[in-house]
């Protein structure tokens, strides 16, 4: 499967609950949206691209809805 890298902006803090269970929330500010196998993508931020979290497509799309999240490209 055709993996692809989004660029986007986190426009307000957004929390997300991982594939494992735990919530975290991302700062506002860049990070890439890479898509992964499946239903799931890896939301990366930081200022090295140092944190990265797996989460459920539905997270990506609810935030996107929100106005959280916003794709640049």
């Amino acid at each position: 499967m055709l993996h692809e890298t989004h660029s986007a902006r986190v426009t307000g803090p957004l929390r997300v609950v991982a594939h494992d269970g735990q919530a975290r929330t991302i700062p506002v500010g860049p990070c890439l949206i890479e898509e992964l196998d499946g239903d799931m993508v890896d939301l990366v931020w930081g200022r090295a691209g140092e944190k990265s979290v797996v989460v459920p497509t539905v997270e990506v799309e609810s935030a996107e809805r929100d106005g959280k999240l916003v794709r640049l490209d």
